[in-house]
């Protein structure tokens, strides 16, 4: 037998005896594995169990508080601070468990389990995730600066909006599955700024509501005397020949430009708030100024506009 032969052969046991080491690790991997999955279906089952007891008491407390004496109050009161507690501690557990994805995930992926079991795996998706953001925004910062100056292509165009759809569309999903990891967004501050801003959207649609059918009865009545055509559009809001009963619309169009200003002072003041660590707070906050601004000042020029073709038509003899 040649010494090239040799080698082989000694190299093929040396292959054959850790190929058996592999198989008996491989073996307990899979034994850990099912223990480690019926370990996760145990908690999972207990924490869900606690959970709905939990959910009961509460509300027994909540109807027993209502004729309880003082010091039962306050013995209530402790007990729901601690089923509050408790509740944040199953949050945190559950957040190194497989669980059910939710609406959105399930649309969009399916049944599959997103949970990454170890503190090292949620840091590193983490970090990932921090820098699509930043790798992203500098890659549509430059397309889009090249589709201003540089690349005035339909085509162009349409790629820099498809990748602007893609990148929302996957930092939703990539945030779902922080979320399902145990993220958890700081929502104080929108809970402070959320009924401001619905009575807000609330008031707009009404107003533009209004606006639709002042304006609609407007451009009728110039068609029909002949000083429109029939294919205008009041797309461009209020102009200064809509003057017939658009005095019933400005304290609606005054105040919902106040709310605006309203809406940028809460917004600054939040902005400001010691648990706020987000910028765009206070980005929006300048938006809403931007937009108080902008209305108000077009609104008031439209009425001095107006006002002042009018004292013009009463000097005329």
């Amino acid at each position: 037998m040649s010494g090239q032969l040799e080698r082989c052969e000694r190299e093929w046991h040396e292959l054959e005896g850790e190929f058996q080491e592999l198989q008996e690790a491989h073996r307990i991997y899979r034994q850990k594995l099912e223990e480690l999955t019926a370990l996760q279906t145990s908690c999972s089952t207990s924490i869900n169990k606690q959970k709905t007891r939990l959910k009961d008491l509460k509300h027994t407390l909540q109807r027993y508080k209502r004729h309880a004496s003082r010091e039962e109050a306050e013995l209530v009161q402790q007990m729901g601070a601690n089923i509050k507690e408790r509740q944040n501690i199953f949050f945190d557990m559950e957040a190194y468990l497989p669980k059910k994805n939710g609406l959105y995930l399930n649309l969009v992926l399916g049944n599959v389990n997103v949970t990454l079991l170890s503190n090292q795996a949620k840091f590193a998706y983490k970090d990932e995730y921090e820098k699509f953001k930043l790798y992203l925004t500098i890659i549509l910062l430059l397309g889009a600066v090249a589709c201003r100056f540089v690349l005035h292509y339909r085509v162009t165009d349409e790629i820099f909006n498809f990748l602007l759809v893609w990148y929302y569309c996957t930092l939703t999903i990539r945030e779902s599955i922080l979320i399902s990891n145990g993220s958890r967004p700081n929502g104080l501050i929108y809970q402070k700024f959320r009924s401001q801003f619905l009575a807000f959207s609330i008031f707009q649609s009404c107003v533009q509501f209004l606006q639709y059918y002042y304006q609609r009865g407007c451009l009728y009545r110039l068609r029909a005397l002949g000083e429109r055509n029939h294919l205008d559009l009041t797309v461009e809001g209020f102009q200064s020949w809509m003057w017939r009963g658009l005095t019933f619309l400005l304290p609606f169009l005054f105040c919902g430009h106040f709310w605006q200003l309203y809406n940028a002072v809460t917004l600054f003041e939040l902005s400001s708030h010691e648990e706020c660590k987000e910028w765009q707070v206070f980005v929006l906050a300048l938006t809403f100024l931007v937009l108080f601004l902008g209305n108000f000042l077009t609104t008031l020029k439209v009425v001095h506009a107006k006002l002042q073709k009018n004292r013009n038509k009463a000097k005329k003899p």
